[in-house]
């Protein structure tokens, strides 16, 4: 496997999500042990790191800045704004102005000079995105971001954005569970020469080997809002598993690295940045970038995972109102 390309950089095709090492999944991880995970990521070669101002409140960019920001020079750096935490609350603000002053912040609390990747981690329904994306420009020619990136955007957005400024990266999520983006994002960013990145590349824990325990979710796991993890649901997607294990095992790797090689077979635009808190988990998700999978097993995945087959939606209705990700006709039905 070779690197993959973001504008003008070359990265290992495999990134590392840092959200869950402070956000989401539980408690934030002791510091000295995602210090040392990070520390572990640059060391094996992991040099793609995503971050944004919402994870902990400001306190993931902190943690990136004390662990390996004596190591600037080694990972190529994303992060988003947009969203964040004011007051206790979530807002979203896509507004030029707050757009510049959310830049200037996180280049305070990350202690760098330049952004390498900066998202609009969601639209705004209230602000044009010709004016964020007209706010973003200007940060990049001010030299405090490199590239523009757009999160959750369907196919409209992202070509009235890169009308803008050329886009050099769209994430949204994509796994095995969730296939909406080949609906028409993931073929759109083909065609436009922008990076695919895929976050919960493993399904927020559900593509692994033991899959999650939702009866172990801990006080603060957003998963609790996800419908597929609901005690309803939960059941009829472990089905999924049991044979996806045979492919695993016929390939020679786990269930994790499965879905992640099922991602880099989709294009050489798409980059999966799966998280983690375990430096054991974090070496197989590494590893995943050297796994080329046979085209049978990719079209046996594509078959056995068809968008129909999850249970529940993957946004109960006010998640999903945030986000412009294209639906499937089902979806839409059941809704």
């Amino acid at each position: 496997m070779t690197d993959r390309k973001i504008g003008d950089t070359m990265v290992w095709p495999i990134g590392l999500g840092c959200m869950n090492l402070s956000h989401a999944y539980g408690p934030p991880t002791r510091l000295e042990e995602a210090s040392a995970l990070l520390n572990s990521a640059l060391d094996q070669g992991c040099n793609f790191l995503d971050t944004a101002t919402i994870y902990g409140a400001g306190t993931n960019e902190e943690l990136i800045a004390s662990s390996i920001g004596h190591r600037r020079d080694e990972y190529f750096l994303a992060s988003k704004c947009v969203l964040a935490v004011k007051d206790g609350k979530r807002v979203l603000d896509a507004r030029p102005e707050s757009i510049k002053a959310a830049c200037d912040a996180s280049l305070k609390r990350l202690n760098t000079d330049v952004i390498d990747l900066y998202y609009m981690h969601r639209p705004d329904p209230n602000v044009p995105i010709e004016d964020s994306v007209g706010a973003l420009s200007d940060l990049v020619d001010a030299g405090k971001i490199r590239f523009i990136g757009l999160s959750e955007m369907g196919a409209g957005l992202v070509r009235r954005a890169h009308a803008v400024h050329p886009i050099a990266a769209l994430q949204t999520e994509y796994s095995l569970w969730v296939r909406n983006p080949e609906i028409a994002v993931l073929k759109l960013c083909k065609e436009l020469g922008i990076a695919f990145v895929a976050f919960s590349p493993v399904g927020r824990g559900f593509l692994a080997d033991p899959p999650y325990d939702p009866s172990n979710m801990q006080d603060g796991d957003m998963r609790r809002l996800f419908p597929r993890f609901s005690a309803e649901n939960y059941p009829g997607n472990l089905a999924l598993l049991e044979q996806t294990r045979g492919f695993a095992s016929e390939v020679g790797c786990t269930v994790a690295q499965l879905a992640l090689a099922w991602l880099l077979a989709k294009g050489d635009h798409v980059l999966p940045i799966p998280g983690t808190t375990r430096k054991d988990h974090l070496k197989d998700n590494i590893e995943a970038g050297r796994i080329t999978l046979p085209a049978h097993i990719v079209e046996k995945l594509d078959t056995h995972f068809a968008p129909q087959s999850a249970v529940g939606p993957r946004y109960a209705p006010p998640m999903q109102a945030t986000v412009d990700t294209e639906r499937f006709d089902f979806e839409r039905d059941e809704a």
